[in-house]
């Protein structure tokens, strides 16, 4: 921008103050209220141009601050960009491409979406991760909850309870997963034990508890009985935000335990029972270091009903190297959990404005 002399700046602050008056004289009579916050808006910048002039200086005090947050800003934002947003939209674009990593990229349309089809281990893969979220959302929700309520009551030793319930989520995924198959282990477990020796279970009928169909349910139960804990934090914090004076006039009008948590507890929690539902859908989906840990066996490898997506998403990756079919793969679950999202959240809006 060439320097101007004070005659010129004279004449350009002018004709600036003449356009700002004439702008606010617009304001006053707009009655249009997104078009009058565009004219303010334009008002904040013409008094910044004049200042600008005014003051001779180069960058005004509001773009200084600008830089100043956005350097802030910027080394975070860097580092999403490169390690997270670019391999984002890499994926998005392998999935109609044929890659194996080391050979030249070929395009392959929409025949890696037609390739899921007939794939029986991504049908397996599929249904196992379906039944694992119907299965882990609800249980752990209700167990949460009512881990919440009751320890949202005054009784003895609350604290050392809140503590040992939450212990779980924060203990390391291999020590309690090694606890836990020697707990269900098929021939030294002691659960196993308890069925042959007090309820008379043949030796050939005992639940092999990480294999067949019971996998699945093993990594339902052990999912709930990890993350109940930290979700029964984020109840207690909903819980303890309700008022005292509900629970009160429902006493008044004669409600009963049952009838207090139908009329007031459950519609004051529909906010964080929301959150919950959200939190623990995407986490299901993104099932993979328990399958892993529960059922992978010594050699890490799951079969067809333990396999989960994203450990079909995996193999497929980083074993077969197949990273074009891979990625439409990966694209199927991000499309099955954006669904789910948007579901659940026109959901809470429409009982929002019921």
């Amino acid at each position: 921008m060439p320097k101007l002399d004070i005659a010129q700046k004279e004449e350009k602050i002018r004709g600036l103050q003449s356009e700002l008056t004439q702008l606010i004289a617009a304001v006053r009579t707009e009655q249009d209220d997104k078009k009058k916050r565009k004219m303010i808006a334009q008002i904040g910048n013409y008094n910044r141009r004049i200042d600008k002039i005014k003051s001779g200086r180069v960058l005004s005090r509001e773009t200084k601050r600008d830089i100043v947050a956005y350097s802030f800003i910027a080394p975070n934002f860097i580092g999403f960009c490169v390690f997270t947003l670019i391999p984002i939209i890499f994926a998005f674009a392998l999935a109609f491409l044929k890659w194996d990593g080391s050979n030249p990229i070929e395009w392959a349309g929409f025949g890696n979406f037609t390739r899921l089809a007939d794939d029986t281990f991504f049908t397996a893969a599929l249904k196992n991760t379906i039944i694992y979220c119907i299965g882990t959302v609800p249980l752990t929700m209700v167990a949460s909850l009512a881990l919440a309520i009751v320890l949202n009551q005054k009784v003895v030793g609350r604290g050392i309870f809140r503590t040992l319930s939450f212990f779980p989520y924060v203990a390391s995924l291999v020590a309690i997963t090694a606890v836990w198959k020697m707990l269900f282990h098929p021939s030294k477990g002691p659960i196993n034990n308890i069925l042959y020796n007090v309820f008379n279970v043949a030796q050939e009928n005992l639940p092999q508890w990480f294999s067949g169909g019971l996998v699945l349910f093993s990594m339902i139960l052990f999912s709930v009985w990890k993350y109940m804990g930290y979700y029964m934090v984020i109840y207690l914090a909903g819980l303890q935000g309700i008022s005292a004076e509900l629970y009160e006039a429902a006493s008044l009008d004669g409600a009963g335990t049952w009838e207090k948590f139908r009329y007031v507890t459950w519609p004051q929690l529909s906010s964080t029972t929301f959150f919950v539902v959200v939190m623990l859908t995407i986490n299901c989906f993104k099932v993979y270091d328990i399958a892993i840990m529960l059922a992978g066996g010594g050699s890490g490898e799951l079969t067809t009903s333990a396999t989960v997506l994203v450990y079909y998403i995996y193999q497929k990756a980083f074993i077969d190297w197949d990273l074009g079919y891979s990625s439409a793969v990966a694209m199927v679950l991000f499309i099955m959990v954006l669904a789910v999202t948007i579901i659940q959240f026109r959901g809470q809006a429409k009982r929002e404005r019921a």
